[in-house]
């Protein structure tokens, strides 16, 4: 939301469609930053995923290097996100929908950040 405390998805993407999703949005809407979630085992080490967020950061900030970019510390947001959905009443045949637990888990990984600056 424009005061910035109340996180809202907006849509899943696919990771092939990511870059030109991202170009359009920050073309067409008043972005005045951006927070991804960064994956990391709970040791610390890098994950099969953290590889391609460092990829895809690299070329965010080459390609936008005035919008400041935030990663988040993404661990367990997919366990809160499931128990989220659960807790909705959202039906079972659902839950397990992977597009539904990425938004809620973006979600929660954005109010996570809202939270830590207001």
């Amino acid at each position: 939301d424009e005061l910035k405390i109340i996180a809202s998805p907006l849509t899943t993407v696919p990771t092939s469609n990511l870059d030109q999703f991202i170009g359009d949005l920050i073309l067409n809407q008043d972005i005045d930053y951006v927070v991804i979630g960064y994956p990391i085992n709970l040791d610390l080490t890098d994950t099969d995923s953290t590889s391609h967020v460092k990829g895809f950061v690299k070329r965010f900030e080459r390609k936008y290097p005035t919008i400041p970019l935030y990663l988040i510390d993404e661990r367990f947001t997919s366990k809160i996100a499931q128990r989220t959905i659960l807790a909705s009443g959202v039906k079972k045949n659902k839950r397990s929908n992977k597009a539904l637990i990425d938004k809620v888990s973006a979600t929660i990984i954005l109010q996570s950040y809202l939270d830590s600056q207001n």
